[in-house]
């Protein structure tokens, strides 16, 4: 057993904040969570002085806090080159004159090999514990990814990207046919399934449609057949901006949930990204499938047209999560993107055209808070990866970040004022820099550290 001391934040349901002060923490040799230990349970302090005499005995300093690690849902690797760049171009620049040039240049594995590492690295710095990557349509540097983040030991679920149709992708990146794509994706399947048992803290095969637009009908009914056959992880873009919202009605007559669904490529372990057209009768399609939504609100307010009502669909009863989506959105931080989904649910609130009257202007009961952005970035991202994931407790993984709001580089005080627990965890929340960010777990293992 490996044991944990310190004090814990986590939101074990959706906007509902637990403080546990001096919590001690039970952990497997699987990097399990066994026990977690308040310091007034009768065991408590017979398992402390157990662990005291275990020479990897974790103990936080004053001022240091266990928060869950962060689970992103949504990462395109190839992009990390990218990110900051042409971000006040019109979405067609932005991907004809950049992002499909970059991406195309993964052929190079070894190129593939330099970003990917540092792209892991610098995700895991910034507490992401777990990611779901969007890759290439290379099978061997999407490949390359996965292993890469097994090595690193990040837990991944990567996905070899499917882009065929011929009159919606450029000549020189593209799946040679649709017949080559779903070869190519079962390989992929088999091949990600084949290194997993190396890596205890999981790497995943996703099936990734890019979206609807790029792909044939032949395609798309291949990929939901794989995933009926093998049982992985779906992730695609469903609504995300006006253009492809129009285009796939224009093309099917219905609307992206429902071309997803009919294609087999909406179940319980898809992950749908954006969807900020989507409206109650969508969110009825997710549910009934358990299908989730990938929140990006960074990435939202540069290419996405609108802002999504998270406050109403997570009413509604949608799975959803956060996704930083490197490189529509420039920062790798969901510590960026949690503050960004306040601020985005607020505007949606109050409206931003104040030619209008403030009783037309917004949409009422929006805003979400700090914690409930909180959640999506932990408790809900494992929540909609069907993964024992982002909430300190029995059966679920030790994945956490360590936070010192007394880091010389970036000290957080209330000055003794703002000393309550939630008020704590707000200042991190807002305040907080990869300085304090002092160790990252994954799986009970130690995967980052700063000194």
């Amino acid at each position: 057993m490996k044991y944990f001391k310190g004090s814990i934040f986590h939101t074990p349901i959706h906007g509902e904040l637990i403080f546990i002060e001096e919590a001690l923490i039970e952990v497997d040799e699987k990097g399990n969570i066994q026990s977690v230990f308040q310091p007034d349970d009768q065991h408590y302090q017979e398992k402390l002085e157990i662990a005291k005499t275990d020479v990897d005995f974790v103990e936080l300093s004053k001022g240091q806090y266990f928060l869950p690690g962060f689970v992103d849902l949504h990462v395109h690797a190839p992009q990390w080159p990218q990110a900051g760049v042409a971000l006040d171009e019109p979405l067609n620049h932005w991907l004809d004159e950049c992002t499909f040039p970059l991406e195309a240049k993964y052929e190079d594995v070894d190129f593939a090999k330099r970003v990917y590492q540092d792209l892991v690295d610098h995700l895991l710095s910034r507490g992401t514990t777990t990611v779901l990557y969007f890759a290439t349509a290379h099978l061997e540097a999407s490949l390359a990814l996965a292993k890469i983040c097994g090595e690193t030991g990040q837990r991944a679920l990567v996905g070899k990207v499917v882009m065929d149709h011929p009159e919606m992708t450029p000549t020189y990146y593209r799946d040679q046919s649709a017949e080559r794509a779903l070869a190519d994706t079962e390989q992929f399947i088999h091949e990600v399934q084949q290194m997993a048992p190396a890596y205890q803290q999981g790497i995943y095969p996703v099936i990734t449609p890019r979206f609807v637009p790029s792909c044939t009908d032949e395609s798309l009914a291949g990929l939901g057949e794989l995933a009926r056959q093998y049982d992985v992880h779906v992730q695609s873009h469903c609504s995300e901006g006006q253009w492809a919202h129009d285009h796939v009605i224009e093309r099917f007559g219905k609307r992206d949930t429902e071309v997803l669904r009919e294609f087999g490529l909406l179940t319980e372990k898809s992950v749908m990204a954006h969807c900020n057209f989507i409206d109650e009768h969508d969110g009825d399609i997710f549910i009934e499938t358990g299908t989730a939504v990938a929140h990006c609100p960074i990435s939202n307010a540069y290419f996405a047209n609108g802002v999504l009502p998270v406050k109403h669909l997570k009413e509604q009863g949608v799975e959803m999560g956060l996704g930083t989506d490197i490189s529509g959105g420039f920062s790798p931080s969901l510590w960026d993107n949690i503050k960004q989904a306040v601020m985005s649910s607020r505007m949606l609130e109050d409206g931003v055209d104040v030619t209008l009257p403030p009783s037309v202007r917004g949409v009422e009961a929006s805003r979400i808070s700090v914690i409930e952005a909180f959640s999506l970035a932990t408790q809900g991202g494992g929540e909609a990866l069907s993964l024992p994931i982002g909430v300190f407790a029995p059966g679920y993984t030790f994945d956490a970040q360590v936070l010192d709001m007394t880091a010389q580089a970036n000290q957080i005080t209330g000055y003794g004022v703002f000393n309550q627990p939630e008020a704590q965890l707000q200042k991190l929340l807002y305040l907080a820099t990869p300085e304090n960010i002092k160790q990252v777990w994954v799986q009970g293992q130690l995967v980052h550290h700063k000194s």
